[in-house]
């Protein structure tokens, strides 16, 4: 069974229901040079992953020029996938020696510069989704605004989200824009559950823009087998997987994202192709409210 597709918002893309992070590309021996990248994003999109999270920023700025080499080596793989990128935070280190110190840019012409860099280290003609990667404090949200719709009404970008948004931010930029924000990317699992309390979800349904989700499985720390403390929720996972018919506890960690009615789309962080595959079964895992609130309530010790 091919992993589902689904509207990220409306007037949005299309994606596929989970989609993979090629942030650690790099350090994977699977994916560390553009023919084994290349081989691995093809097994990706033949379990129906087709959408993969970059950022400029990522792997010392060397990884977008990775996954375009990676292009270059299947030049048919463009157009089967989603490209999402980011622009925003600007990092200290030798990818930019120029820069002093960490901070966060979104002023028009650093986003024009920095989206036509994208697209030629990527060697492709669009992204699919480009986000706002942090808040700048500094940038009108009204400048920000007109350099995304300057860039989509280029063709250069489809559509537009942010990420690590609260939703007054959210709000504030949605309404200096023409366009629909169409995701905001937030860090959500069973160990991170701030966005239930803090607007977010609610406003991910309120508005129609389904949420990505970075390091859906709590950055591996739920898998420690050392660490007492995951204890109470890697057995409320095991017993729902056993209910299910499923060995793998991830597998239910996601398909326990996936149960939420805001449909957020969930990002891959593995860099083995079987995980990957193991990982895709979650979409074809169905919770009950019981199975769902067992996981909720190991996770956080009671329910109120």
């Amino acid at each position: 069974m091919l992993v589902p597709r689904q509207k990220l918002h409306a007037v949005g893309p299309e994606v596929s229901r989970l989609s993979w992070g090629v942030w650690r590309a790099q350090k994977g021996d699977e994916t560390n040079t553009p023919a084994k990248l290349a081989t691995f994003v093809e097994a990706c999109a033949e379990v129906g992953v087709t959408t993969f999270d970059l950022a400029d920023i990522y792997g010392n700025y060397e990884i977008e020029g990775l996954f375009g080499a990676a292009l270059r080596e299947r030049p048919t793989l463009r157009n089967r996938i989603e490209i999402v990128s980011k622009f925003g935070v600007c990092n200290v280190g030798t990818g930019r020696p120029a820069h002093r110190v960490k901070h966060y840019n979104c002023s028009r012409a650093h986003i024009e510069a920095t989206v036509e860099n994208s697209l030629k280290e990527i060697g492709t003609d669009r992204l699919d989704l480009l986000l706002v990667h942090r808040p700048d404090y500094l940038a009108p949200a009204e400048e920000t605004a007109r350099a995304l719709e300057a860039l989509v009404a280029a063709g250069k970008v489809r559509s537009v989200g942010v990420s690590n948004h609260t939703p007054s931010q959210v709000s504030l930029l949605q309404s200096k824009l023409s366009l629909p924000i169409v995701t905001n990317q937030i860090e959500l699992s069973v160990l991170a559950r701030a966005a239930f309390s803090d607007g977010t979800l609610a406003q991910a349904q309120e508005t129609g823009a389904s949420p990505m989700i970075w390091s859906p499985l709590g950055g591996g720390r739920l898998f420690d087998e050392t660490n007492e403390a995951m204890r109470p929720v890697r057995d409320a996972l095991g017993a729902v997987a056993a209910r299910r018919g499923t060995a793998d506890i991830a597998a239910v960690a996601i398909a326990w994202l996936l149960a939420l009615p805001s449909r957020p789309v969930p990002v891959l962080g593995s860099t083995r192709i079987a995980r990957i595959r193991v990982l895709s079964k979650a979409a074809a895992i169905e919770l009950d409210r019981w199975d769902w609130y067992q996981i909720l309530e190991a996770a956080q010790g009671r329910l109120p």
